[in-house]
């Protein structure tokens, strides 16, 4: 079988010298000037007709926002903000498409699942995939057209997971209108479990529109939900400047990240609002145990761990095990960011892998695999949302590199 690096080489024989890079520059794998689906293809054409959203596909709507990789396949994410998009999640397979510079995408586990309106069962909306270390692949489904002027909630907001080796949806659990009424703010997901206790996993899930950080568990099949300050956006880091367009934005806490496995079987969880510059820290253990999020008081259990620096504000973030290296992707910055985790959180001890302000224009999520490589999605969001998309230029991007490459050079060796 070809490796992964064979199969994306065409595409990356591209790639052109980039803007500016401490460390070995993020490689540019894949990119569109708009999204295209094999689902709207003739193959595709009766099973469309029966069971299609109303309206018909709507190219220009149809916007990335989440990539992971996972053994040969790109799972791609395309929440449903807009009308015309056939399939909210989908994949790129890699042996089949990887030679193309802009692959279209195949619906994931496939078409029918993803057309909301023939099944109270199927997929709405999705923002961000994770892939744990049993195989699986878990999602939030936010239950939520987002369409302007239009918003619905059509169901209840849901976490997926899915057996890689089958394709078997192996759990869809709704979650309750008591901890969550309205579910864009579900956007992203974070797992935390051992390769040989899979079915005690804990899923944690920021909710950046209510501030909460929401805890489900597997095996006892419950969620709770956590409260604090350090889960609000900053009013002084919410004015972006993003691909020419100034806004602002109060997103509250966006991504969770897991540290390294400590002596006693802890790990840290860091996390951060995405409208701030700031990092935060608590203990797993702390998150884990249900009645601490009915405390009102949580003591020191949360922790501030200082800045990352003027205009390093963040979407996602992931700690790569391999290096110690947690690796940011900073929208203000249209690039990626780095902290080494043995060495103090400061300013100065954050650095910059890579940054390119005309073609990473809203890093909107990075990924690590388990082969040690970064992923990052950049979609040029603002731009889509305050202006408008130039559908003769390439808006959407995928890029790749190793964690061991992306941290040399740079305070995060």
């Amino acid at each position: 079988m070809l490796s992964l690096d064979v199969l994306l080489l065409c595409a990356i024989s591209g790639f052109q010298l980039l803007i500016s890079a401490d460390g070995d520059p993020m490689i540019e794998v894949f990119k569109w000037k708009q999204l295209d689906f094999y689902n709207r293809g003739d193959g595709y054409k009766d099973l469309w007709n029966r069971i299609c959203i109303p309206g018909s596909f709507i190219q220009y709507n149809n916007v990335p926002q989440g990539v992971t990789h996972f053994r040969g396949r790109l799972f791609v994410t395309v929440p449903r903000r807009q009308p015309g998009i056939p399939s909210t999640l989908n994949y790129i397979d890699l042996a089949k498409d990887g030679w193309s510079q802009s692959p279209h995408l195949r619906a994931y586990p496939n078409l029918a699942v993803n057309q909301y309106n023939a099944s109270e069962q199927n997929l709405v909306s999705v923002y961000r995939t994770s892939v744990d270390v049993c195989g699986r692949l878990w999602f939030v489904d936010t239950g939520m057209l987002e369409f302007p002027n239009n918003r619905q909630q059509i169901r209840h907001p849901s976490i997926w997971v899915i057996d890689l080796a089958n394709d078997r949806l192996l759990k869809r659990f709704e979650i309750p209108q008591s901890i969550v009424e309205i579910g864009r703010g579900l956007a992203s997901i974070t797992i935390d479990v051992g390769a040989r206790r899979c079915n005690d996993a804990y899923a944690y899930i920021p909710d950046l529109v209510n501030r909460r950080l929401h805890v489900y568990h597997l095996r006892s099949d419950r969620i709770w939900s956590f409260e604090h300050s350090f889960f609000n956006f900053d009013p002084l880091s919410d004015n972006l400047n993003i691909g020419g367009q100034t806004f602002r934005w109060d997103d509250g806490i966006f991504s969770a990240t897991l540290g390294s496995y400590k002596p006693d079987g802890s790990r840290d969880v860091f996390f951060h609002p995405m409208a701030s510059t700031n990092e935060f820290v608590v203990s797993n253990r702390v998150l884990q145990q249900e009645f601490n999020a009915a405390r009102s008081d949580h003591g020191d259990d949360f922790h501030l761990l200082g800045t990352r620096g003027p205009s390093t504000q963040s979407t996602m973030h992931k700690y790569d095990p391999r290096t110690g290296v947690i690796f940011f992707a900073e929208v203000q910055k249209s690039g990626v960011g780095c902290w080494k985790t043995s060495k103090p959180f400061s300013t100065e001890n954050h650095g910059s892998v890579y940054s390119n302000s005309s073609e990473m224009i809203y890093p909107s999520d990075l990924t690590i695999d388990e082969e040690g490589y970064i992923w990052v999605m950049s979609n040029s969001m603002p731009i889509f949302v305050y202006s408008k998309l130039d559908v003769e230029k390439y808006n959407f991007r995928i890029w790749r590199q190793s964690t061991l490459l992306a941290k040399r050079g740079t305070v995060c060796e």
